[in-house]
């Protein structure tokens, strides 16, 4: 049995899903988690939901906002009392910018962008993605403990597990390094959806929008759906969308649960942002697009004529 620790990320007052889904996947090892700042009594009960026992919050005035000096800072002092075999977090813009700082101060292994792992013991082996996503590699943590893994938002899945209870403590974080950026505003978008790395559906536009405007055969079929819109490189590239709906190697890698493809074509750079969605269907008038080759359910025709009728039905079966 191994002792991990899981950083909890809150996000609008809410717990982000990635966190349930790492809870609910080491249930049967002794697991404590860690927040920064402050827990709301609705998060308390969500990671009670979700397994989370052992709670600790950090509280600092200097880390009322992100740093990554500040947050590495204290999180390794907090970790140097204790003696956790791993530490866990989400692939998240966060655990993307601070975990490799937080290994690097324990001269200790970080897997990255872990889509799959197992337990032998209290030995983690770890899959994640290689080479834009061409293949699947298992890898194993050595060296000093503890050792650190992020794991890509909606790959686990949240498994059901018996609710309990949370116990919660605060501490004072201890800030032991210069704090030399800070974040000085947070802009909000004009959207209110999911952001792309959480969405659980996606429908995504390419090169074939043909402008900006367009984007709203999409943004109609996203809102029956629950779904958030996302954009190819191409799309982005000419303009159509800005880049923090760009999906893809260098935009955001998602894995949702459906995948809708709206005109992209589905070159290499794409497809390895979003290959690992659980069902993909594509929408081209080309029947030779790469996309079909890697959809699970595929429409050729044009999508003016397909998305609108797949809105509309789709308002019949949700009754919406």
């Amino acid at each position: 049995m191994a002792n991990i620790l899981v950083l909890a990320e809150v996000s609008n007052g809410k717990v982000k899903t990635v966190t349930h889904e790492i809870l609910s996947h080491i249930s049967n090892h002794q697991v404590s988690v860690l927040a920064i700042n402050d827990l709301s009594e609705e998060c308390l009960a969500d990671l009670a939901q979700h397994g989370g026992g052992n709670i600790t919050v950090l509280k600092n005035d200097s880390l009322s906002e992100y740093s990554p000096e500040g947050f590495s800072s204290a999180i390794h002092n907090f970790i140097n009392s204790n003696s956790f075999d791993y530490v866990f977090s989400g692939a998240t813009s966060l655990g993307k910018d601070l975990f490799p700082r937080l290994a690097a101060t324990f001269e200790a292994g970080l897997a990255s962008d872990v889509v799959d792992f197992k337990f032998d013991g209290d030995k983690f082996v770890g899959t994640r993605p290689m080479f834009a996503g061409k293949c699947l590699a298992d890898v194993e943590l050595k060296g000093p403990k503890p050792h650190f893994a992020t794991f890509r938002p909606n790959s686990l899945g949240v498994s059901e597990i018996s609710p309990g209870t949370v116990e919660k403590s605060e501490q004072n974080a201890e800030i032991s390094a210069e704090v030399r950026a800070k974040i000085a505003e947070i802009v909000k978008g004009a959207s209110e959806k999911l952001d792309l790395t959480e969405a659980n559906i996606i429908v995504s536009g390419g090169r074939a929008m043909g402008n900006a405007e367009n984007f709203k055969v999409l943004d109609e079929l996203a809102d029956v759906l629950g779904a958030t819109v996302g954009a190819s490189r191409a799309a982005v590239d000419s303009g159509y969308a800005p880049h923090s709906m760009q999906v893809g190697q260098t935009g955001k890698t998602v894995a949702p649960t459906l995948y809708i493809a709206c005109g992209i074509s589905g070159a290499i750079q794409h497809l390895a942002g979003m290959r690992t969605s659980k069902v993909i269907v594509a929408i081209n008038n080309d029947k030779d697009a790469p996309i079909f080759s890697k959809a699970d359910y595929g429409i050729v025709g044009d999508l003016f004529k397909v998305v609108p009728l797949l809105t509309d039905e789709f308002k019949k079966v949700l009754n919406k």
